[in-house]
């Protein structure tokens, strides 16, 4: 059976929410490994927004044919989740390992600071 890969995007179901967190339907990015993607029916992905407000630790990402956006979008790091795989309807495009490079690099920045 095929599993969801790290750097994948999915279009994904964050409803219901509380508070500020992220919701609707909307793009995210896998950055949980292989292995757990695999074994579990968990992944952690960070969602993508349109609203691109240059956050200190969020990844720009321009549309293009790799990642199928719809416009260009930015990473929000600081909204990374575990979520259940039911929640994700179906793969959009991947960020490069560049991209998912940064976005590791920002939570870091984020759990460390």
């Amino acid at each position: 059976m095929e599993y969801m890969k790290q750097r994948e995007i999915y279009l994904i179901n964050l409803n219901p929410t509380k508070g500020r967190e992220q919701r609707g339907i909307r793009p995210a990015v896998i950055i949980s490994g292989n292995t757990m993607n695999k074994n579990l029916g968990l992944c952690m992905v960070c969602p993508l927004s349109s609203k691109i407000k240059d956050y200190a630790c969020c990844v720009a990402l321009k549309k293009n044919k790799i990642n199928n956006l719809d416009s260009d979008s930015e990473i929000i790091t600081f909204q990374a989740r575990t979520v259940a795989k039911d929640r994700l309807i179906k793969k959009i495009g991947e960020i490069t390992a560049e991209d998912l490079s940064k976005v590791l690099e920002g939570l870091f920045r984020i759990l460390k600071y």
